[in-house]
């Protein structure tokens, strides 16, 4: 199995970065899948996430009106739109995919909200 994500960077506050996150090994549409995010001296916390077939989303309050989590199932992706960004949006960001007891991590992509 291997989640292979792509889209981070360096975005001034106010802006906006898609996250991507390939999904390869699995059968993608039997996962949950989720963006987690996790900053220095925090422990990591869930951001955004979407039902197998993509028909249920939530978010994480510090995000929500602002993120958007979507998947294609035919592509075996998931994406994290992310508009407004804010400084505190600074982290580095992990695709998590679960099915039951099984998991799997991302490698983790960084997200720098700076002027």
């Amino acid at each position: 199995v291997q989640l292979v994500e792509s889209g981070g960077g360096l975005v001034q506050p106010g802006g906006s970065l898609r996250l991507s996150c390939a999904a390869s090994g699995l059968t993608f549409s039997r996962y949950t899948m989720s963006y987690y995010r996790q900053s220095p001296g925090k422990e990591r916390e869930l951001v955004a996430q979407i039902s197998m077939a993509g028909g249920s989303t939530s978010y994480a309050d510090s995000v929500k009106g602002r993120f958007t989590i979507s998947r294609d199932n035919a592509k075996n992706t998931v994406y994290l739109q992310m508009n407004s960004l804010k400084p505190e949006d600074t982290a580095v960001y992990y695709c998590n995919a679960r099915n039951g007891a099984l998991a799997y991590w991302a490698q983790g992509t960084q997200v720098t909200v700076s002027s």
